[in-house]
């Protein structure tokens, strides 16, 4: 993994490589990138070396849903709150009095912050914000005792946004403009006035509400780069020492899509995306429809991709940005 100190973060601006050559890339290689880009609705590719833009395809101030990206945003914040002491991972559901609209047993009660910040709850209460393949892949209730078993399960997720909440006095989105995009310079994220970038949303199945948000491409790789410099930027500490490497661990094997951290996704043995092996320690937030913030310390680099997902049916699915990720490791002049 690369030292933080040696990687450049942006400024005001991000600075563009001078040439392809100079981001460590072939011509070729990207012609053929670009050409396989144009046969899929791809909205932006976002491409990060050494802290410069190295290519850049679309717009990358406009800004986008980021679906399920929004839980590694949180898993952000979390060191904070641990940091500090409003929040403890040892603490169980029954201790902090969260509870669920068809009741939680005794058993469910007793899984912790950290089981949920590892989607090891073991409570597949029905949830909100969950996508076709979340429905199908989540285990039948009562089937798993706390901290057993690992399944990406929405409720994890939306219940820990209402502790974060509750126990901070703060909303996901107040606390991510504050301890996040401000000290890095997002250029676009705003959570003031009547354009806020952050919301929440309701269900009458679950008492627990998702917190989306939405985020231009430019602003999302600074997040990617924060956590390629180990929460450092420009040399002072945003996250608290260490939380950034926490939040990648592996935690959980994911089957078939690598391993899973504090609610990141990871490459295990080069598993991550179908028809590439992933460099060594990659890691990415993701979202429905084909939304990464793919980060690869090994390379020194930052890809975000993007799909317009509001327009319905439109999506990359994981095959298409497997190909889009072996092409461009492919165009690389100087990977060993």
């Amino acid at each position: 993994m690369i030292a933080a100190s040696s990687v450049a973060n942006p400024g005001k601006d991000w600075e563009l490589h001078g040439s392809e050559t100079e981001a460590g890339f072939d011509g070729d290689g990207l012609d053929t990138l670009r050409a396989f880009v144009a046969t899929q609705p791809t909205d932006m590719l976002l491409v990060v070396r050494q802290g410069k833009v190295a290519l850049s395809l679309g717009e990358p101030d406009r800004k986008f849903l980021c679906h399920s990206m929004r839980k590694s945003f949180l898993a952000a914040l979390i060191g904070f709150e641990v940091e500090e002491g409003r929040i403890d991972l040892s603490a169980t559901l029954e201790h902090l009095g969260i509870n669920d609209r068809e009741g939680l047993s005794d058993i469910e009660r007793q899984a912790t912050v950290y089981d949920l910040l590892t989607a090891r709850s073991g409570i597949y209460h029905p949830a909100g914000y969950e996508t076709p393949w979340m429905r199908r892949i989540k285990e039948p209730r009562h089937s798993h005792a706390p901290g057993t078993f690992w399944c990406y399960n929405n409720w994890d997720f939306n219940a820990l946004g209402t502790i974060f909440e509750t126990l901070t006095g703060e909303t996901v989105h107040q606390a991510f403009a504050r301890r996040i995009a401000g000290p890095i310079g997002m250029q676009d994220f705003t959570h003031a006035g009547d354009e806020r970038d952050g919301w929440h949303e309701s269900f009458d199945i679950s008492e627990h509400r998702a917190y989306p948000f939405r985020m231009s491409s430019r602003d999302l790789a600074r997040f990617g780069q924060l956590f390629l410099q180990r929460g450092l930027w420009s040399g002072t500490s945003v996250l608290p020492s260490g939380w950034a490497q926490q939040c990648v661990m592996p935690y959980s094997h994911a089957g078939t899509h690598g391993g899973y951290g504090y609610m990141w996704w990871l490459e295990r043995e080069g598993v991550f995306l179908p028809g590439v092996v992933t460099p060594k320690g990659s890691y990415a937030a993701m979202g429905a429809g084909g939304h990464y913030c793919l980060v690869i310390p090994a390379l020194d680099m930052v890809v975000v991709h993007r799909v317009d997902t509001e327009i319905q049916g439109r999506e990359v699915t994981r095959f298409g940005m497997g190909k889009l990720l072996r092409l461009l490791l492919a165009a690389m002049s100087n990977t060993s």
